[in-house]
């Protein structure tokens, strides 16, 4: 077992040609993790863009449409079981560069779509790549960050999912008025693989990276990595540890519960606008944005708030359970949605609820960072994110019955119970080792 002190002990002195040190190096790595994040949100929101237009070219329904989100949300489950292991088996860099090239080319591929069969597939392709971005960046997480910014980085990241969302209408309606539908999956999915440039000449581990300061090597061995345990295997092995612990199936049961409120954004609120409220793809363009944007703010607050309680004293695990609980608070308004007087009203309620959902998000995946060893982080991501699939999976499906065959707004008010439900399961999560006195609460 190595300890903190041997893995981030500082080099040996540099030769005259050696790199020179960057100061801040955590937060360019931060940078390319958001981007590889607004990438990846582009990738999956064109299709619900572009939902109208290619129905209507391929000759698609809305309940064939919802078997292709489903596809996607098949194939995004049941690689989360799988992402999460190759995460830790592979390391952080090559995984994730792995991941980012696949997903891309699978996104191209969807310019060559001709049936709904050939449409299904080429997202299935995708649901596969794409859950790696998950799993991969909080491990760089945990391998880059003192507890009491882990929160606020997994939140900047994830604002490049809601920036990715909140940038594509606008930009992906115009491209398409400009251009076919079909060249709008190109030009997504070419962005994934000039990224991916960067990210394998920037990224290194802590203890390998040659232009890490030393200051800065202190100030991540100082700020939350003090238990020599939380950098090994768990004795009783990977998967007795993750599975033999309640807190693995009530995070995941939670985000299952809710992660079907965030899916029905990503690939429904689009075709709300234009099914329900009569609005135009360009109408849609202008509006819809305020969403994901609300969502971004709720990302960086989110992550902000659970911070700044930890920097107060309170324990890790407790500071985001606190913000989860706000965020909740919020949730039981989107009923309101679909009865609001007008569409820009109800764009304003469903901005509301991003925004919550959230904040409610990045604490939950701060909280995944905080309660496990560094070792199996990503395999409890995946694993718990695969709950997330799940949900969405079912939701889409029902979802698109509800559509079809009624109307929206079950659909809403079901969305405005669910992360109450959830809070009542993960409340009680408290983290062991702070508890122990292993882990500093502040720092």
């Amino acid at each position: 077992m190595k300890s903190n002190e041997a893995q981030f002990a500082p080099p040996p002195a540099r030769a005259p040609d050696a790199p020179r040190t960057w100061s801040n190096l955590r937060w360019w790595i931060t940078a390319l993790l958001f981007f590889s994040t607004v990438i990846n949100y582009m990738d999956r929101q064109n299709l619900s863009i572009l939902a109208r237009t290619i129905q209507n070219d391929l000759h698609i329904t809305d309940m064939q449409y919802g078997y292709v989100v489903q596809a996607f949300l098949l194939a995004y489950t049941i690689s989360y079981l799988f992402a999460g292991r190759l995460t830790d088996k592979l390391g952080t860099r090559v995984s994730m560069a792995c991941f980012v090239i696949w997903w891309s080319l699978a996104d191209m591929l969807t310019s060559f779509s001709r049936s709904v069969v050939s449409l299904g597939v080429f997202r299935f392709l995708l649901g596969i790549g794409e859950p790696g971005n998950y799993t991969a960046a909080p491990k760089a997480v945990s391998e880059w960050f003192p507890a009491r910014e882990r929160g606020l980085v997994i939140g900047i990241y994830t604002a490049g999912a809601t920036l990715g969302a909140t940038i594509a209408p606008p930009l992906i309606a115009y491209l398409s008025a400009h251009f076919h539908w079909r060249s709008v999956f190109l030009f997504t999915g070419s962005l994934g693989l000039i990224w991916v440039v960067p990210w394998l000449w920037l990224y290194r581990k802590p203890s390998e990276h040659p232009r890490l300061g030393d200051d800065e090597r202190q100030l991540i061995l100082d700020g939350g990595n003090a238990s020599p345990e939380s950098e090994a295997m768990p004795p009783e092995g990977r998967w007795r540890h993750i599975l033999g612990r309640k807190e693995t199936w009530l995070l995941m049961v939670s985000r299952m519960i809710t992660d079907p409120v965030w899916y029905f954004y990503l690939f429904w609120f689009p075709k709300y606008l234009t099914d329900a409220r009569h609005l135009s793809l360009a109408e849609v363009g202008k509006i819809a944005w305020l969403v994901y944007l609300a969502a971004d703010i709720g990302c960086i607050t989110g992550g902000y708030l659970s911070g700044l309680l930890i920097k107060r004293g309170v324990a890790p695990a407790r500071s985001r359970i606190w913000v989860m609980a706000g965020a909740a608070l919020f949730l039981p308004l989107s009923p309101l949605i679909n009865s609001a007087s007008s569409p820009l009203m109800a764009v304003g309620i469903a901005a509301t609820a991003a925004f919550a959902h959230l904040a409610w998000q990045i604490s939950l995946g701060a909280l995944i960072v905080d309660l496990y060893p560094k070792p199996v982080v990503g395999t409890v991501f995946g694993l718990v994110a695969a709950g997330s699939g799940f949900g969405g999976m079912l939701s889409t499906n029902l979802i698109g019955r509800a559509v079809t065959y009624w109307s929206y707004a079950p659909v809403f008010i079901v969305m405005g119970v669910l992360h109450p439900i959830a809070f009542l399961l993960v409340r009680g999560i408290r983290d062991r080792n702070a508890a122990a006195g292993h882990i500093p609460v502040s720092s």
